[in-house]
């Protein structure tokens, strides 16, 4: 009989726990749509004040007469540090506790490092192309790894944009190209430009090499004041290698070079002086053979 009037009181108990919950669960609720209301709210809010600070800072720095990558590199970390504080305080409003956070963050920082430490490369990568400047925006550059080229179109937090001849995007790891070599090629503001062309054996060297004087002498895109040389450079299997080495501006580099060679062959045409190609002589000897 006792036993059977515990169960009663226990069965009792439990109903009068699940008419509460039941009371309780609209309230809840209610609070839980009214917090993600809010999260909501703050999100927009944060949204608009993140692209405030941001345009903020770029005005900052553009009277600062800040280079455009720096610019470009601080937006990126700007972006990602104050989304990832707007997400913390999003976090804190939904009822999760500031220190229960910072706990977890910490003990997932370990974690979090080795399986982001690509990123984290590329991110320190970014940061100390910003401090040594080895290329800025606009600049052509070669990575001698995988020998991608293209001018630099922009440098973000992890990634460097490098865009081709050919209208295409590559996306350059900043880790990557802070360890490997890296050919700048308009850095500065004159280039060199090497040419070499063979000439027959039996044509004048002298008057080639004058040919290709007048040439230099009547290109106004060549810079006279330093100086340039003609030369012969090898005495190949066919021909007389004739170089030539002079210098332009780096933005004038190809045109002048595809000029030049052009403007050589029609000279060298014009004066009878011969560029041989590879060829072969067979000599038949007919012996008087007995028999």
């Amino acid at each position: 009989m006792n036993r059977f009037i515990v169960l009663t009181a226990d069965v009792a108990e439990e109903l009068a726990l699940g008419q509460k919950l039941l009371k309780a669960a609209p309230q809840t609720m209610l609070d839980l749509l009214i917090r993600v209301v809010i999260c909501v709210v703050v999100f927009l809010v944060g949204s608009r004040i993140i692209n405030l600070v941001r345009k903020l800072t770029s005005n900052a720095l553009k009277r600062a007469n800040a280079s455009k990558e720096a610019k470009q590199f601080l937006d990126s970390t700007l972006k990602v540090g104050l989304y990832a504080f707007l997400i913390f305080q999003i976090a804190v409003k939904l009822g999760i506790d500031a220190t229960t956070i910072a706990t977890v963050l910490g003990s997932a920082t370990v974690t979090i490092g080795l399986a982001f430490q690509g990123s984290l490369k590329n991110c320190i990568g970014g940061i100390l192309i910003m401090l040594l400047h080895p290329f800025r925006v606009g600049d052509y550059i070669i990575e001698d790894n995988h020998k991608n080229e293209g001018t630099v179109s922009e440098i973000t937090i992890f990634y460097t944009k490098l865009a081709t001849i050919d209208n295409k995007i590559i996306l350059l790891p900043n880790g990557s190209l802070a360890d490997i070599s890296i050919t700048n090629v308009t850095n500065e503001d004159n280039r060199r430009v090497e040419l070499k062309v063979g000439i027959s054996y039996r044509a004048d060297i002298r008057k080639a090499k004058a040919v290709i004087n007048s040439l230099i002498e009547a290109n106004d895109r060549i810079i006279k004041d330093k100086e340039y040389r003609i030369f012969v450079d090898d005495l190949g299997a066919s021909s007389v290698v004739i170089g030539m080495r002079f210098w332009t501006k780096t933005e004038d580099y190809w045109p002048v070079r595809w000029d030049m060679l052009e403007e050589i062959k029609y000279a060298f045409d014009e004066n009878g002086i011969g560029i041989p190609y590879p060829q072969m002589d067979v000599h038949l000897d007919r012996g008087n053979g007995e028999g």
